[in-house]
């Protein structure tokens, strides 16, 4: 497909040295508390739920539409530190509704992992659409800084003070001169970068911990969408396992840090 190129990068990224085993258990995080994960209806929003609620964590998980959200709501049924909650992130109202319902409640890691990666057609040279630009960046990059904003004070109240976005590695500006399409889902994610970075900046004297973490090439719907088909593909659990430990681990420093530990060059 001609978008193939472009997710090469991501096999560069995942060197079949840091491949995890697929049938690793998932590594107990290094500490517990609360979790609010957005985009937890599948892929490896899901993944994170259950990896979280397995290691005793109290988890918040969010969706657009629970209804719809069938293996999480099985999950949730099964574990009573998992919590279902609506969620639209590109919906302001239903932000601030949510950050209301849970005002004064301690949340320790604000994991914005909800994405999309938008109609790849209509974001090529030839098919440039403004409504899907608009709404790639409404869900990947603003909707991570307003979420992050209005569960601030959780945050601050939490003992571990972390928030964390899921990023990708064709957020990577140094590089675009390897790789071309996707602009709007690259855009996006380096958007998020910068207004990640930027947050760690303002609240560093508070304590607080920001993670730009990307997650690898996950076998999700997204990359299935992108109809990538190469080599270096992982699964959400070893992806999730590996980026837990990350979270687990962060500093103030707000680097882009791929699923494995290695830096992704800004």
């Amino acid at each position: 497909m001609k978008f193939k190129a472009v997710f090469v990068l991501f096999a560069l990224l995942s060197s079949s040295a840091a491949m995890l085993s697929a049938n690793a258990e998932p590594a107990p995080a290094a500490q517990s508390g609360t979790v609010l994960i957005t985009g937890s209806n599948r892929g490896i929003g899901l993944e994170f739920v259950r990896q979280y609620a397995a290691a005793g964590w109290k988890v918040i998980a969010t969706t657009r539409d629970p209804k719809s959200a069938t293996e999480l709501v099985a999950l949730a049924a099964t574990r009573k530190n998992i919590i279902v909650e609506p969620l639209d992130v590109a919906d302001n109202t239903q932000i601030n509704v949510l950050a209301a319902k849970y005002k004064g409640q301690a949340i320790d890691v604000l994991l914005n992992n909800a994405g999309t990666l938008g109609d790849a057609d209509k974001q090529s040279l030839n098919g440039f659409d403004y409504a899907n630009f608009e709404n790639v960046l409404r869900v990947n990059t603003y909707a991570p800084l307003a979420i992050s904003r209005a569960f601030l004070g959780n945050v601050l109240a939490s003992e571990q003070k972390k928030i964390v976005a899921i990023t990708s590695g064709l957020s990577s500006i140094a590089n675009t001169q390897r790789f071309g399409s996707l602009y709007f889902y690259r855009i996006s994610k380096a958007g998020l970068n910068m207004a990640m970075r930027t947050l760690q900046a303002e609240l560093r004297g508070k304590g607080v911990k920001v993670g730009i973490l990307a997650p690898g090439v996950v076998e999700t719907r997204l990359l299935r969408q992108s109809g990538y088909r190469g080599p270096g593909v992982i699964t959400p659990e070893q992806s999730v396992t590996a980026v837990i430990a990350n979270i687990a681990k962060l500093d103030q420093t707000a680097e882009i840090t791929l699923y494995n530990g290695d830096k992704v060059p800004w």
